[in-house]
């Protein structure tokens, strides 16, 4: 039998999601490519991130807050020559 889904990322160390503080809010914003996707607000951002996080919970998923360290992002992105976007930010998430 195969294992399930939630048992695979358990064995990983489970999922990874980004957290961003609200404090860094606007200069997030500020620095990111894909500004036009992304939420107006840290609230709305937060809430949605709540809501996705307690989904994969309910899923079974071990799930792991990664806060990003803007500078650190902003140099991962310099450094493999990437715009700063959702697949970066994520990228970035799972190095840790």
């Amino acid at each position: 039998m195969k294992p399930v889904r939630s048992e695979i990322y358990k064995n990983m160390g489970g999922i990874k999601l980004a957290y961003y503080r609200e404090e860094d809010w606007s200069r997030f914003v500020n620095m990111i490519d894909d500004c036009q996707s992304m939420h107006n607000s840290w609230a709305e951002w937060h809430k949605a991130f709540e809501k996705s996080k307690n989904d994969l919970i309910k899923q079974g998923f071990e799930v792991q807050n990664v806060v990003v360290d803007l500078d650190e992002l902003a140099y991962y992105c310099l450094t493999h020559r990437i715009p700063n976007d959702g697949k970066a930010r994520s990228a970035l998430v799972l190095t840790k």
